[in-house]
């Protein structure tokens, strides 16, 4: 079985800065690392291939430095790395990020096996649109499987592939046939130590680079910020709240503490309580 994994490697959140010009975040001089919601999919794909065979091949889309994003993967235990790397790709947004890794995707197809699995994080935290996945999977006419908790079972002789989704009702169990693009959610399993043999293969590994024409784009105007529609029209910090806290004292000989709260909170903002009331009404 060969599974892809599409990585992303991001600013840490913790020392993000944004352009002041561009609305565009400033990668420059900023640590970056594995997206961490990538992470649970590259376990997730490590783990279906201890058990079924096969290979993973780890896919990102940046600039050279980038690659050590792809060798944190290979020591963790991923066979094969590819980085997809081109001046034409910079400003990218979601929808020319999707068209790259898609052709990328269709290229590590002829080259090294068709994939059954493509696995990506639900979202990344640098842009938390959850939007990639999907648009790989539209662009390769792919079965998608979004916010996946679980996978349940893989048959490869039939072909198909029982997950969990996390639903707004509940769980969702489904069945779907492969080839097949997952979104895994996070908290689903616990990334591995790589081992020290892994490490040292990572150390030394041949990252496979492509530039836009090796990956089989015909056409660049669909990559970057040409094939970007997405404006940033502001990027802010929200504002910090002036109005602080304010601690209700309830008397302890009061019969219902419940109801003394809500009392309390309705005498002190009046509006609240007719809101309610005529949200109920609506219902």
């Amino acid at each position: 079985m060969h599974i892809v994994v599409c990585i992303k490697q991001v600013p840490d959140s913790a020392q993000i800065r944004v352009h002041p010009v561009t609305n565009t975040i400033m990668r420059q001089g900023v640590p970056t690392i594995i997206n961490p919601y990538d992470l649970f999919a590259l376990e997730e794909a490590l783990r279906l291939r201890d058990t079924h065979g096969g290979e993973v091949t780890v896919l990102t889309m940046g600039p050279p430095m980038a690659e050590d994003s792809l060798r944190k993967a290979l020591t963790y235990g991923a066979d094969r790395a590819v980085l997809l790397t081109d001046r034409f790709f910079a400003g990218s947004d979601t929808l020319a990020t999707s068209y790259a890794l898609a052709a990328a995707i269709a290229k590590i197809g002829e080259v090294f096996g068709k994939p059954e699995i493509v696995f990506t994080g639900k979202q990344t935290i640098d842009g938390d649109t959850a939007q990639v996945g999907p648009g790989i999977a539209k662009r390769q006419n792919l079965l998608q499987l979004t916010y996946v908790s679980k996978i349940r079972k893989v048959d490869l002789a039939g072909g198909k592939i029982e997950v969990e989704r996390r639903a707004e009702g509940g769980i969702q169990v489904l069945e779907t046939k492969l080839p097949v693009l997952i979104t895994m959610l996070e908290g689903t399993n616990d990334m591995r130590r790589g081992s020290m043999a892994d490490a040292l293969r990572a150390a030394r590994a041949e990252i496979v680079t492509w530039s836009a024409k090796d990956a089989g784009i015909e056409d660049i105007l669909k990559c970057g910020l040409r094939g970007s529609p997405t404006v940033v029209k502001r990027v802010f910090a929200p504002s910090p709240r002036a109005e602080k806290a304010k601690q209700i004292e309830l008397q302890p000989a009061a019969i219902d503490t419940a109801d003394a709260l809500i009392a309390e909170i309705f005498g002190r903002l009046p509006a609240l309580e007719t809101e309610l009331v005529e949200l109920h009404e609506t219902l």
